[in-house]
């Protein structure tokens, strides 16, 4: 299996050193949030530790006004000595008004008490790095007597609050660690989703393989590779034929299925070097490198198709699934990725019309061809617009009485840039691009006007149908049947006078769809007809289920009568009758073909021998100068 793409090594760098950014950020932020609390506790712890002093101090300060008017030094140093009580407390004195000091109080280890300094006297406290120092004055008789000056130790304040710095600190550590945590476990699902994203980006996640985006990244590197080594790049296109079958008829999933077990073969048969990408619905590319010749890419086609020739076993089905395949070489067919793709798929399409299930190297001309297609799809989607298109109708012989017995109608397209195109030309290139289905609808629409209008003039008496071909794209379109009706309604022409005529081939495509959508035409009264029967490898059972009323030999075989193509011609009319169907034999241009479909049974023919396809205008004139024929005026065959 193909190794899935990985995210590009910068990207991972640069997310990685955004990680590693943010989490300094965020720890830089929590230090110093951190040291901002540890400061504020400072002030806070500080603060409170002056207002305790001071009202210690007060308090020895209301007591001592006696003692200092009676000179009790005894006294004041029993008060001042219940300061023992508190252990922060250094030096303690009680000074008299001249600023003498009378009584102190002194830890064993502390200093002498000094006077009070100016400071002090001023700011009533002070801070030190070691100490704090307070200051209230003694008042009696309405006057200051003396002071209280108490001296504390910042010792314990600086406990607390390395207590509390420690605490802090863990706490923003640990916030820290979870932060990280979480940043590691986010990082970790982000590169997930990125690696998952990149994955959706650049994987096809049906079969696991690169898709367009990866396709153009390994492209562009491949051919800057080959500009640098002097070599060359081969682009295979592979287009799978007739996909749509499968996932019309078996569904969407068994589709997916089928295309996993495609690239599982793809990749098998190709080599290690070479680079398989699905880059579409059914549309696959292969890279070559370094490819030195177009038969080295020949030689990759021939084995992709024969890797693919073998059935695929798909729940109870076999399917065989075949591909077309366009080749392009780099420098040779183009110089830049964009070309050498086009070139491919150019020559991709080139193999499909070619037959399918082949290969096809890019050749200049076909960029002429499919410039020319390009040209023809955009004329012919404004082509109704424009009033290009019209119809004409190619009259249908009784091979009894000679009579006009119907008539079909065939669509022609003169087209204001490319002149004159012919239906064989424009309509395919309408069923690839889906213009098809408003197409017929218009065609639909202007053979039912035409019809009623006939039908109006009295014109009709002996013709039973006017045919219409559908498309196998209009088959699958589930307005077909309600756009058919309005039609009907709008122009008030009877059901039975529509004749809608589907190939062989088509029906083949989805039996059971197709049988249920002309069971419907059968029901509304709608005439039905096979074309191009032979072609369509349809067996009597299928065809005794279709509710059918007429079957239409196809001209490859009416043009080898009367010779190789009698038997089989002569086979089809003895079926058909033996089915109860109506027998009509087309592109019959001699003589001859007509005097044997008429020996041979065949009920209707239509070919040039009779009538070329002709405007409404000259049919219409033909139906009134031919309106009372009998049989002996019938066209001499």
């Amino acid at each position: 299996m193909i190794e899935p793409p990985k995210l590009p090594r910068p990207a991972r760098l640069l997310g990685s050193k955004m990680a590693r950014l943010n989490l300094i950020i965020s720890g830089a932020i929590m230090l110093l949030a951190s040291v901002v609390l540890v400061l504020f506790q400072f002030a806070a712890l500080r603060s409170a530790m002056v207002e305790d002093l001071r009202i210690q101090a007060r308090m020895v300060g209301n007591n001592s006004g006696a003692a200092l008017l009676f000179a009790d030094q005894r006294a004041g140093e029993e008060l001042l000595a219940g300061l023992a009580a508190s252990p922060s407390v250094r030096n303690a004195g009680i000074f008299g008004a001249d600023g003498l000091l009378f009584a102190h109080y002194r830890r064993a280890d502390a200093d002498a008490l000094g006077p009070p300094s100016a400071q002090l006297l001023g700011a009533r406290f002070r801070y030190r790095a070691s100490f704090v120092e307070v200051l209230e004055p003694i008042e009696a008789n309405g006057g200051a007597i003396g002071s209280v000056m108490i001296r504390a130790s910042m010792a314990q304040l600086y406990q607390r609050l390395l207590a509390y710095a420690g605490f802090t600190l863990a706490v923003a550590l640990c916030s820290f660690v979870l932060a990280y945590l979480m940043v590691a476990r986010t990082r970790q699902a982000t590169r997930d989703a990125e690696a998952h994203l990149h994955y959706l980006a650049h994987v096809d996640p049906v079969t696991e393989l690169p898709n367009r985006h990866e396709f153009n990244e390994r492209l562009a590197f491949a051919l800057t590779r080959a500009d640098r080594q002097d070599t060359s790049v081969g682009l295979l296109l592979l287009d799978l034929d007739n996909f749509k079958v499968v996932n019309d008829t078996l569904g969407h999933n068994c589709g997916d299925v089928l295309l996993k077990m495609v690239a599982q073969r793809l990749i098998a048969i190709l080599r290690g070097g070479d680079i398989i990408c699905r880059i579409g619905g059914d549309e696959f590319v292969v890279l070559v490198e370094p490819a030195d010749a177009v038969t080295e890419l020949k030689s990759v086609a021939r084995k992709i198709l024969a890797a693919l020739a073998a059935p695929f076993a798909l729940d109870s089905h076999e399917l065989y699934v075949s591909a077309s395949i366009g080749m392009s070489l780099y420098p040779v067919d183009a110089r830049d990725a964009q070309t050498l793709t086009r070139s491919a798929d150019t020559a991709m399409y080139h193999a499909k019309n070619q037959g399918k299930n082949c290969y096809a190297v890019f050749q200049a001309e076909m960029e002429l061809r499919a410039q020319k297609r390009l040209a023809m799809e955009a004329n012919l989607r404004k082509a109704l617009d424009n009033g290009e298109l019209y119809l004409h109708y190619q009259p249908q012989i009784d091979l009894r009485s000679g009579r006009i017995i119907g008539v079909e109608a065939l669509t022609r397209w003169t087209c204001q840039e490319l002149g004159q195109v012919s239906p064989a030309e424009f309509i395919p290139v309408a069923e690839e691009s889906g213009i098809i289905v408003g197409l017929g609808r218009w065609v639909l629409q202007t053979a039912c006007r035409q019809a009623a209008a006939w039908r109006a003039a009295g014109l009709l008496e002996t013709i039973e149908h006017v045919a219409v071909n559908l498309s196998s794209c209009q088959t699958r379109d589930g307005a077909l049947m309600d756009d058919i009706l309005a039609i009907l309604a709008e122009t008030a022409l009877p059901a039975g006078l529509l004749e809608l005529e589907i190939t062989e081939g088509v029906l083949m495509e989805n039996v059971h769809a197709n049988v249920e959508l002309m069971q419907r035409f059968q029901d509304a009264g709608i005439h039905l007809s096979i074309d191009d029967f032979g072609t369509g490898y349809s067996s009597m059972s299928y065809l005794k289920r279709f509710p059918i009323d007429q079957l239409k030999i196809d001209r490859s075989f009416v043009h080898d009568l009367p010779g190789d193509g009698e038997p089989i011609a002569t086979a089809i009319i003895a079926m058909a009758h033996s089915l109860n169907l109506t027998v009509v034999a087309e592109g019959v241009e001699t003589a001859q073909q007509a005097a044997f479909l008429r020996r041979a049974g065949c009920d209707i023919v239509q070919g040039y021998y009779y009538a070329r396809p002709m405007a409404a205008e000259q049919l219409t004139a033909l139906l009134r100068e031919r309106q009372d024929w009998r049989p002996a005026q019938s066209l001499a065959l």
